[in-house]
């Protein structure tokens, strides 16, 4: 049913809940994970930073320990518009991604919240 999943990461605690439930349904659909880092205009500066290079290979590592199929892609620009448009390109069946704790019913600016109204496919938000 989920043969690509996105998992758009970011760098927060939020991300290892995030990570593990990503690896529960790709482990019981047999799929194929693409991990994907948004850096905003803005923050330019962070793209060659070593906290989230870290981040990233430790989370591959992880999920490649499950026996999952994971690749990386890293991006620039708005993250909900760059994570909706790679899910396009893609063809992913699924994005799953975390919320940083927002009430989604009460911020219609949260990343989680403008992906959930402009996905080209199903949303899976993990509190």
């Amino acid at each position: 049913m989920f043969e690509t999943i996105l998992f758009p990461i970011h760098q927060s605690k939020e991300s290892l809940t995030t990570a593990s439930k990503a690896i529960h349904l790709a482990q019981n659909h047999n799929s194929h994970v693409i991990m994907l880092s948004v850096i905003e205009p803005e923050n330019k500066e962070a793209k060659g930073n070593e906290a989230i290079k870290t981040l990233l290979n430790n989370t591959q590592a992880q999920i490649g320990k499950a026996g999952i199929d994971c690749e990386v892609i890293e991006r620039e620009g708005k993250p909900a518009f760059v994570i909706c448009d790679v899910a396009d390109e893609l063809d992913v069946d699924v994005i799953v991604m975390g919320t940083r704790g927002v009430n989604l019913t009460e911020d219609n600016e949260s990343t989680a919240s403008k992906v959930i109204q402009l996905a080209p496919c199903p949303v899976l938000v993990v509190p």
